[in-house]
């Protein structure tokens, strides 16, 4: 099924190239974009003393790459255009595929400024994430469920930084009562 919906949408690329050029750029570029988004939102949250939040959120992007580096390290599944004929649009070093590093990175963000800082905020940034991980697809170097992992690595993250938070808070609470 994984390969069918990768075929489903990678099929449609490299027909047009003016189609193809915006999903090249977001597949490598928009990453770019969302960093500086979060940023921009990140320079309003120091003006408005939000130091707790902004940790919380410089915490989860550290436990989904550690999240990420343990997947990739146990991956089998190699990129599609090394074991099918694919639409690769993007020249990219072979290796394993799960999960991907840009979905990953921009799905974190997304979630963990929605969670953490601003829910406003978070959903701009997800509608990139998004479109990062369609991307990727349809440039040929990842599989739907490359990104779906990289999806669920972001809800992880953000859950164990979370649960953390609320137990370090009530700790605190306790210990200083």
């Amino acid at each position: 099924m994984n390969y069918a919906i990768f075929q489903a949408i990678n099929g449609l690329a490299g027909r047009v190239d003016a189609v193809d050029d915006p999903f090249e750029l977001a597949a490598v570029w928009l990453i770019v974009v969302l960093f500086v988004v979060a940023a921009a939102r990140a320079a309003l949250a120091l003006r408005r003393r939000q130091y707790r939040q902004l940790a919380e959120v410089a915490a989860t992007l550290a436990v989904a790459f550690l999240l990420g580096s343990l997947v990739g390290a146990f991956g089998i599944e190699q990129r599609p255009f090394q074991s099918h004929h694919v639409h690769q649009l993007l020249a990219h070093a072979p290796g394993t595929s799960l999960p991907s590093d840009h979905a990953t990175a921009a799905f974190t963000l997304a979630l963990a400024v929605g969670w953490f800082l601003d829910r406003s905020w978070g959903l701009v940034l997800l509608a990139g994430a998004v479109l990062v991980g369609f991307a990727r697809v349809w440039v040929g170097v990842h599989y739907p469920a490359d990104v779906l992992a990289s999806l669920l690595i972001a809800v992880i993250a953000v859950g164990v930084v979370a649960f953390a938070a609320r137990l370090l808070r009530g700790r605190l609470a306790v210990g200083g009562s």
